[in-house]
């Protein structure tokens, strides 16, 4: 992520502003201090004008990505934060989607109650446990087989409904311009 910065020659201040964060949370999640939440880090891929893919994923795109479980990625976030999250594959650039195992937190580990908002539109479909999708000022009852597509743009949360952890596929969709 610095890399890309200092070849842009943007500062952490510009970067910083532009994606809504402190200077002092840029300088964290470069120097890997911190985890973040992946709507900042969207944000920031934005600014930099890289996928979401290409800062969680250092491997080069192609156009096609096999990976086995066994080679995955362990979660990335903390679940402080309300979710950890698996990136499931590194995005090639035409394909416009990122698909992403999202790790609800178990209610008494979440403090997480701020909602999110994104560029990127979403998928998500819950595979294990169940969820409260909280979207746009109003709140959904989601189980297991459940699905939802909507505007990322628009402030929603997973929260979590009882002690045991959910997981949600997610796609992040690239808006067209």
């Amino acid at each position: 992520m610095k890399e890309m910065r200092l070849r842009k020659k943007l500062t952490q201040q510009q970067v910083a502003d532009s994606a809504s964060i402190s200077k002092s949370m840029l300088s964290k999640i470069e120097n890997g201090q911190t985890a973040s939440a992946i709507a900042t880090l969207s944000k920031i891929s934005e600014v930099l004008e890289v996928s979401l893919s290409w800062l969680l994923d250092d491997e080069n795109e192609q156009d096609l990505v096999l990976l086995p479980k066994s080679s995955r990625r362990p979660r990335f976030g903390d679940e402080n934060m309300g979710y950890s999250y698996e990136l499931l594959a590194n995005r090639s650039s035409l394909s416009g989607f990122e698909p992403t195992i999202v790790h609800v937190t178990p209610k008494n580990l979440n403090l997480r109650e701020e909602a999110y908002t994104h560029s990127q539109d979403e998928f998500i479909f819950v595979l294990e446990g169940s969820i409260y999708l909280l979207y746009d000022g109003k709140k959904y009852f989601m189980e297991k087989g459940d699905s939802a597509c909507f505007q990322g743009s628009k402030p929603h949360l997973f929260i979590p409904v009882d002690e045991n952890e959910a997981k949600v596929l997610t796609f992040f969709i690239d808006n067209p311009l």
